[in-house]
């Protein structure tokens, strides 16, 4: 039914009905596609009605925005309360960048898509822009490094340059530790 669907068959119980259309736009984009993928499909794969899950997410960037919140909260989680006074920020941002690499390697087909894809419209590029920069931001932030004001912005940039550098080579490194993107990191940071 259009309000209420059933949820997903194999849902796991308690999750809510964000939590599930966010899990099925990530399966989905991650099997077809970024552009192959409709929000009728997301709202049925979730087991949610098409009125429920527009009333959670109006469009797709939503949903992205979404998605990089809920790897930034993931990140942030691990982000100790009290900052080692032997820490470089340097060290910081490298910690706080790993975490997030870890957050996004169950996820890794369905960034690829999504990278593919702002690739491909640069208008996807463009609106979700903002959730990127305040996933930066929180990330400069985690490791102690201000992201406020014109020296914030730049930084938040020039971080958001290393991670797309550093992206690609996550998208390929299959090792469990994630050696190779922690080499591409440290020698980008």
């Amino acid at each position: 039914s259009e309000g209420g669907a059933e949820p997903a068959a194999g849902a796991p119980p308690g999750r809510t009905p964000g939590d599930r259309a966010l899990d099925a736009f990530l399966r989905l984009i991650a099997d077809k596609g970024f552009a192959a993928v409709a929000r009728r499909d997301v709202a049925q794969e979730a087991g949610l009605g098409f009125a429920e899950l527009y009333g959670l997410h109006s469009d797709k960037v939503s949903l992205v925005a979404s998605f990089m919140a809920r790897i930034d909260a993931e990140v942030l989680a691990g982000t100790p309360s009290v900052i080692d006074a032997e820490e470089t920020a340097r060290d910081r941002l490298f910690d706080v960048m790993m975490r997030r690499y870890d957050s996004l390697k169950p996820h890794r087909e369905a960034m690829r898509a999504l990278r593919i894809a702002a690739l491909r419209d640069p208008l996807l590029g463009l609106a979700i822009g903002p959730a990127v920069r305040r996933s930066m931001a929180a990330m400069l932030e985690a490791a102690s490094i201000p992201s406020d004001g014109l020296g914030g912005a730049l930084r938040q940039n020039g971080l958001l340059v290393i991670h797309q550098a550093v992206s690609r080579v996550f998208d390929k490194d299959e090792t469990d530790d994630l050696s190779k993107t922690m080499a591409s990191l440290d020698s980008r940071l």
